[in-house]
């Protein structure tokens, strides 16, 4: 949440900030601000809203430097107003400060800086970064910040400059994501790779505890104690284009059609047909500690929870050990059971979900291996497991999940056979399962040249006030992410419940002005399934089904239909998923819902 940027070379610092910002808007859009030393001062320029409302007030008062920080804020202390936007400056416009993070002991320290005579402009918890660095203030601004830091309980990513200690910017992570981009004469500080591609593809990742100094001409990095640190460069491996639209009219709509691409991706390398299992050289895990493991925790939150339910069902029906779901931030606030026999799969697209990274933690504090399923290389999370898996699928840069999830489905999918294949699994049943990983690209595409049916039924239903997302077994999974993709995007009010379920309580709300979603494709339980079709065709719902074949159990009883290429029961919801997610993404553009950035939310959540 929220997205940094930093710039200090011999070039103008305002459109690099800018561009910057504009790159990471996904990641919070309340307000956003810059502050550029000019000169012996600070300059700042602050506004409410998106980043265009920061740029009419730079084009309406430009500022001028050449070192200097901007901020994109998701609103945490306090409501999204001007005010509250970042930079903060302190009690003598001295020092300004951009954070993502939260400072636990705010109040605290707002309480003393008080006493001390400082006055507070905002309602942000960030401020008392501020007027701590002023405070402290002893010639140096990394001992300033050094110093302040010592003082601050919570988590951070900032970056912090000084008109009394100019050409510098000093940066600090402490459960927050930071990078330095380096260049030629001139340096970047980061949240986000994709804020500095287009002018570097060499970046330090900053560990936790990190402190930088950054000048035009280099960095370092240091210690809490202010002992220098090696830390390695990385090169980012994705080109620019990763982070464009390409002519879609939204990032979502292009990353719904780029899942063919990334789908192989993530099996490219991976899949070894002609034994029926697959090759994962990242898991860190020997032959026998595979065979010792007897049970297995997944924790993660939002669809990526949803992809760990599948993974569940996945590795209890192919591998027979016992699986439990947790979401991550329940995971850390309890007692669970964990011993050094567990294997913890944890599972953010981004990396860095402070739910599950804590989460994370904590099993490996009780003695559990980790092995992390994530899409950023270089990130925290994968950086601390024991062992993980890259998803490849590359930047997704709309806020709601759908290559990302597809891609989680798969690696999760391919972790089971390698390890069902090695604890008894047919090698004809792995097989399979391998030809129809292999089959998926092409059936991806097969759904995606069908998206104007899922169009037209979007039209049908844009008015609804409410949806229900029914499905059973491995698809129950599907329906909870249909249910939620619909809920970020378009504002609908949408549950998803197992099929069977629906008879307990949410019948009552079905009647002619209800869309029921029914993923029933041709599988184990499909029969099943049509009797609670034939429940909600009596009671006169609105019946949307997702198949894979024509059903004469379903003639008469189907209102919309949109079908799937058949495959293994356990791949369906790669291919279900797909047409839930354009039913969500035409529904929100034809009532006017602004897709990539839904209200309320953000890309990467890095606060609990």
């Amino acid at each position: 949440m929220c997205g940094i940027i930093g710039y200090i070379g011999s070039k103008p610092a305002t459109p690099f900030l800018i561009e910057g910002l504009k790159r990471m808007e996904y990641r919070g859009y309340d307000s956003a601000g810059v502050a550029v030393c000019g000169g012996a001062e600070i300059i700042t320029r602050r506004a409410a809203g998106k980043i265009a409302r920061l740029e009419a007030a730079i084009a309406a008062r430009p500022v001028v430097g050449t070192c200097g920080v901007g901020h994109t804020r998701w609103a945490t202390h306090g409501p999204p107003t001007e005010r509250n936007a970042h930079p903060h400056l302190s009690g003598d416009d001295s020092v300004a400060v951009v954070h993502n993070g939260i400072i636990e002991n705010a109040n605290a320290l707002r309480a003393l800086l008080r006493e001390k005579g400082y006055e507070f402009r905002s309602d942000t918890d960030t401020e008392v970064l501020a007027h701590l660095v002023q405070e402290l203030y002893e010639g140096s601004l990394e001992a300033a910040v050094l110093s302040a830091l010592r003082e601050v309980e919570g988590t951070y990513g900032l970056a912090v400059v000084s008109s009394r200690d100019p050409g510098k910017i000093v940066a600090a992570r402490k459960g927050s994501p930071l990078l330095i981009g380096i260049g030629d004469g001139e340096h970047f500080i980061a949240s986000d790779a994709s804020a500095i591609l287009a002018h570097t593809r060499q970046v330090v990742y900053l560990d936790e505890g990190d402190v930088a100094v950054i000048t035009a001409d280099g960095y370092r990095v240091l210690d809490v104690n202010a002992l220098p640190l090696s830390r390695r460069v990385d090169q980012i491996d994705w080109d620019l284009g990763a982070i464009e639209r390409g002519g879609y009219a939204h990032f979502m709509l292009k990353e719904i059609f780029e899942q063919p691409q990334t789908v192989e991706n993530a099996m490219r390398g991976r899949v070894i047909a002609d034994d029926g299992t697959s090759k994962l050289g990242g898991l860190n895990l020997s032959h026998d500690q595979l065979m010792a493991i007897d049970n297995i925790i997944i924790t993660a939150c939002g669809t990526s929870w949803h992809s760990a339910l599948i993974g569940e069902m996945m590795i209890e029906e192919l591998c027979r050990i016992p699986v439990e779901v947790e979401y991550a931030s329940e995971f850390r606030y309890r007692n669970p059971i964990v011993t050094d026999r567990t294997l913890c799969i944890v599972i953010s697209q981004s990396g860095e979900t402070a739910d599950t990274l804590a989460a994370m933690r904590e099993a490996k504090r009780r003695g559990a291996r980790t092995l992390g399923l994530v899409n950023v290389v270089g990130s925290t999370i994968a950086r601390e497991d024991d062992g993980g898996i890259y998803l490849h699928a590359g930047p997704e840069i709309g806020v709601a999940s759908t290559k990302a999830f597809t891609s989680q489905v798969v690696a999760l999918a391919l972790f089971t056979l390698k390890l069902a294949r090695k604890r008894g699994l047919s090698v004809t049943r792995g097989i399979e399962i391998a030809h129809a990983l292999a089959a998926l690209p092409d059936q991806i595409r097969d759904v995606l040249s069908r998206a104007d049916q899922m169009e037209q039924i979007a039209e049908e239903f844009k008015r609804a006030p409410n949806f229900l997302y029914l499905g059973r077994g491995v698809n129950f999974p599907v329906a909870l992410e249909g249910a939620l993709k619909l809920k970020e995007i378009s504002y609908i009010h949408a549950e998803g419940y197992p099929a069977a379920e629906m008879k307990h309580g949410p019948i009552a709300l079905i009647d002619e002005m209800m869309p029921v979603v029914f993923v029933a494709p041709h599988d184990a339980v499909f029969e099943k399934v049509v009797s609670n079709v034939q429940e909600v065709k009596a009671r006169k719902g609105n019946i949307i089904a997702i198949t894979s074949r024509d059903e004469p159990a379903l003639a008469g009883l189907v209102d919309y239909e949109f079908r799937i290429p058949e495959t293994v029961d356990l791949l369906t919801p790669v291919l279900a998923s797909i047409p839930l997610q354009l039913l969500a993404y035409y529904i929100a553009v034809k009532r006017g819902a602004n897709v990539d950035q839904p209200r309320n939310l953000a890309k990467s959540v890095t606060v609990e």
